[in-house]
């Protein structure tokens, strides 16, 4: 007979500062950003490209991933919040049934992807005057990373949580702060942790490719195939979360999740097949000034 032993998942909600609580949610998104900007400060000088461009990249990057994050949870998840709580779709704030200071919460990674497709088409053509492939191929290698560390703040925050764990399973987690919309506080699959995991590994396979390999002189292969395995990882993972809201698009047993995540996936490889023809030397590689 198998014993159902499980962890116990019960954190603080953050660092306690007087009356301020700096959540650790909060925290990983820094720590995500900080670190990306610290990596893409190394690829430009990998790449012999000068620094001056640097910034608008992390404001462009930053400005997308918050606002295409938030506004793809509340179309995909809460379309409601636009007539029952509109200032809480773009403010970190909640105004109904009082008012709260909120932080950035609700947010969909394939809301973010969208917008940062867009972003970085902007500053590709308007700023760094490079094909838009070049640089998703480097924003991957970061944006990888930042996932992670944005799944474990999930983790901290007792959200995204996964479906009840079968009884003897070594992946049990009790999760005591989940929210109730959860139903009963039972043992259940880690998949924030889950996800972070695939994202990491996906992370160290991009810079080993970038670093050691000539695939960054072929302007879109690093991109396509972190669209690939990225959407890989999110919609394998979601066979075993439990639901994020109410399901507005289902097909064949598939959830909102995953059946946004195949377009991605296929657009990955399309973008790999054409990379093929978008090869540049390493002498065009830098940005002539």
């Amino acid at each position: 007979m198998l014993t159902f032993l499980y962890t116990t998942w019960d954190p603080s909600t953050g660092i306690h500062l007087g009356p301020i609580t700096l959540h650790y949610y909060s925290l990983m998104f820094i720590l995500a950003f900080g670190l990306g900007y610290a990596i893409m400060t190394k690829i430009f000088k990998i790449d012999n490209v000068n620094q001056k461009y640097l910034e608008p990249l992390f404001t462009w990057t930053l400005v997308g991933t918050i606002l295409g994050a938030r506004l793809g949870h509340v179309i995909f998840y809460q379309p409601e919040l636009f007539k029952e709580d509109f200032w809480s779709v773009f403010l970190p704030i909640r105004t109904k049934p009082e008012f709260e200071f909120t932080g950035f919460s609700g947010l969909a990674s394939h809301g973010a992807t969208i917008a940062l497709i867009f972003t970085t088409l902007y500053y590709s053509y308007k700023i760094i005057k490079k094909n838009p492939f070049w640089v998703y191929d480097r924003i991957g290698i970061v944006v990888a990373l930042g996932g992670a560390f944005v799944r474990i703040g999930n983790f901290f925050n007792s959200e995204i949580i996964g479906k009840p764990a079968p009884e003897g399973s070594p992946f049990a987690i009790l999760f005591p702060q989940q929210s109730s919309e959860y139903g009963a506080i039972v043992p259940r699959y880690p998949t924030q942790l889950f996800e972070a995991g695939g994202y990491f590994l996906l992370f160290i396979l991009l810079w080993i490719l970038y670093r050691y390999t000539n695939k960054k002189y072929q302007q879109g292969w690093l991109f396509g195939l972190f669209f690939i395995i990225l959407w890989a990882v999110r919609f394998f993972v979601e066979f075993l979360k439990e639901p994020q809201g109410d399901e507005f698009i289902q097909f064949a047993g598939l959830n909102t999740g995953q059946i946004l995540s195949i377009p991605f996936m296929l657009a990955g490889f399309v973008i790999m097949w054409y990379s093929k023809n978008n090869k540049i030397t390493e002498e065009e590689n830098g940005k002539p000034e």
